[in-house]
């Protein structure tokens, strides 16, 4: 495993803070744009994984230091070792964290500030949800040095419609954040200055929420999409039966027949 500390800075390239519920990971490579490093990966998916088994994080922030959220992989890295089976290991090593992301019970938002690029707007596109400054500019601009971006096209196939990926793809161009908001790849466009406050809310409105059914709810929400239509539903129908009886379900229903507020219990 490479070593998770910056050299420029000597402090850890990924930082973590616990508030509440809320864990917020944070890139911390802001001279190299936060670039998606070996040891970038590496960190991530050991913090994925036990974010997985942490019981008191009910919402994931993955934030970023610096004038960028996240430059996309680390090219000098990558062209230090011109081999295919180096390539393939790695782009599979991005992969499996991306999924990583999908699997993990806690919904996952990106804030994301000045640019994403490549797979760094893979990041927010492999999001739950995204907030980000209104001055951003995300694109997949691989296509500019001659490498299409093809495993950000899996995550960015799947959040805007088919033609504005391919536009994205296959220009290369930039896209703003109204642009990124009408399209489907932001939830929200907010003044830098007022991001922050903007993740907080999305955030607890989430925390407040029976976790049980959060969870259940992301797990079906991304098995469903791979089925037929009429498969969906029936899947859905078995998932949303079993939901129905989850103590909270109960009690939420409940709550709102009498008027008052739920008392969850998480199970």
């Amino acid at each position: 495993m490479a070593a998770d500390i910056s050299a420029a800075t000597n402090e850890p390239i990924l930082l973590r803070e616990d508030n509440a519920g809320v864990c917020t990971l944070t890139l911390n490579r802001p001279a190299d744009f936060n670039a998606l490093s070996e040891a970038m990966l590496d960190t991530l998916q050991a913090s994925f994984d036990a974010i997985a088994e942490d019981a008191s994080v009910r919402v994931i922030v993955l934030a970023a230091r610096g004038k960028a959220f996240c430059a996309g992989h680390d090219l000098k890295e990558m062209r230090a070792r011109p081999d295919q089976d180096y390539y393939t290991w790695l782009f599979k090593k991005c992969g499996r964290m991306m999924v990583t992301m999908t699997r993990l019970p806690q919904p996952v938002i990106a804030r994301v500030q000045g640019i994403a690029t490549a797979a760094g707007c893979q990041l927010v596109a492999n999001a739950d949800l995204a907030v980000a400054a209104n001055d951003v500019t995300l694109g997949v601009s691989g296509i500019n040095v001659g490498l299409f971006c093809m495993t950000p096209g899996v995550a960015l196939s799947r959040n805007v419609g088919r033609k504005q990926a391919f536009e994205m793809l296959f220009t290369g161009e930039m896209v703003d954040a109204e642009t990124a908001l009408e399209i489907g790849l932001i939830n929200r466009a907010t003044a830098p200055h007022e991001i922050d406050d903007a993740v907080d809310e999305l955030a607890r409105s989430i925390v407040a929420k029976s976790r049980a059914a959060v969870t259940a709810g992301k797990r079906v929400f991304y098995n469903q999409l791979g089925m037929d239509l009429e498969s969906a539903y029936d899947y859905a129908a078995e998932e949303m039966a079993c939901n129905m009886m989850f103590h909270d379900a109960g009690e939420g229903i409940d709550a709102f027949i009498e008027k008052r507020a739920p008392v969850w219990r998480d199970e």
